[in-house]
């Protein structure tokens, strides 16, 4: 059997994930052979994909931010394009980063490369336009959201919906009483978790709002307690400096979702933390900035009435979202306060979040979208 050689591509931390599990998958499916190579982080290493990029490279948010990586941006492009030549790629596939992978799927047509793309570009929110580069460039798109399928299907690009990858993977490992003991907490007080964000600049944009709003919650409630889950790809240490709220706050590292499922309530940054707050059925508040240039350029892109994922899918509002301006201490202490103190408004909010889970699908995606990637071979 000859070999295979397959690029495949993450962007950040969750596509990190995503992109280790599908490279694990698709090793099951075409044997031994197969060799895997692209940009990732830690969990692709761990999974055996030889890394030509790491994604923190390319990892930025915000359309300003964005200005100053375009030349490495660029270059990560023609190193992928040049290593799949190289080694005569059979198929790239690109994971999420579509600032990054449509210009990585434009290099691979020019080569010849087929390309399965995995969780598209939101041509639903924003850039609407992109949905017809898509249709140049790509083979095969494998969507997440059930929404999605029709929006590529309608403007003629192949595509399947399997489901959302989180839903095989988000789960606690122990109970709220276990979770209290192990970091010092007691389980008969209010928790709060805090999800800032994976990427450096945007929890500097989002954390020192974060810490002002505990600071006013626990002065008036002093047996709240405070817990921030540490991204995978960030040390507890890049918190300290932003420390002086006069708040504890428990930093945990590696156990977001024993974090979120102890939580009374969370602070969440919108994104992928929010989805897995709603499959663990945890309350919460989400929060966003970027800089007053993105937000002004933004503000004329972005087409929908929601922000966060949890609320697109629903359909509706079912968490409170405080994005730029909205985003105060003010506004998330009294958010939070309000979960804390009625028991109604917790409930309504965990049933709401039940019916979010059940539009995600079932589970095996990461399976189902190894099986259509393998049949491009």
């Amino acid at each position: 059997m000859t070999e295979k050689q397959i690029l495949i591509s993450a962007g950040e931390a969750s596509s990190d994930m995503y992109a280790a599990r599908l490279a694990t998958a698709l090793r099951e499916r075409l044997g031994p052979d197969a060799r895997f190579f692209g940009m990732g982080g830690p969990r692709m290493a761990e999974a055996g994909v030889e890394l030509i990029a790491d994604y923190h490279e390319v990892a930025v948010v915000g359309i300003a931010e964005v200005l100053h990586k375009i030349p490495t941006v660029i270059g990560v492009q023609n190193r992928l394009k040049r290593e799949a030549k190289r080694r005569h790629a059979a198929l790239a596939i690109l994971v999420d980063s579509p600032g990054t992978h449509l210009g990585v799927a434009r290099r691979m047509r020019q080569i010849d490369v087929p390309v399965g793309y995995f969780i598209g570009p939101q041509v639903w929110a924003w850039r609407a336009g992109r949905v017809r580069t898509v249709k140049l460039r790509v083979n095969r798109m494998v969507v997440i959201f059930p929404f999605e399928e029709k929006i590529y299907r309608d403007a003629g690009v192949p595509v399947s919906f399997v489901g959302h990858p989180l839903v095989d993977v988000v789960r606690p490992s122990m109970t709220r009483a276990e979770f209290a003991a192990l970091h010092e907490l007691d389980a008969n007080k209010p928790i709060i978790t805090i999800l800032p964000g994976s990427r450096r600049n945007e929890i500097r944009q989002n954390y020192g709002r974060i810490l002002s709003a505990c600071g006013r919650l626990k002065r008036g409630n002093s047996n709240i307690q405070f817990v921030l889950a540490v991204a995978p790809n960030l040390s507890a240490d890049f918190f300290s400096a932003s420390a002086g709220s006069g708040t504890d706050i428990k930093h945990v590292t590696g156990a977001t979702y024993d974090a979120l499922a102890a939580a009374d309530c969370a602070i969440v940054a919108s994104g992928t933390a929010t989805i897995e707050a709603a499959l663990l059925g945890t309350p919460m508040v989400v929060i966003y900035r970027v800089s007053s240039v993105s937000a002004f350029l933004l503000g004329r892109m972005i087409r929908t009435p929601f922000f966060s994922m949890v609320n697109l899918i629903a359909g509706t509002g079912v968490v409170r979202e405080l994005i730029q301006d909205d985003f105060t201490p003010e506004a998330v202490e009294s958010e939070v306060r309000r979960m804390l103190e009625s028991s109604r408004a917790r409930d309504e909010m965990k049933t709401n979040l039940a019916g979010v889970r059940a539009k995600l699908g079932p589970g095996g995606a990461i399976e189902r979208a190894a099986d259509i990637f393998a049949q491009m071979l």
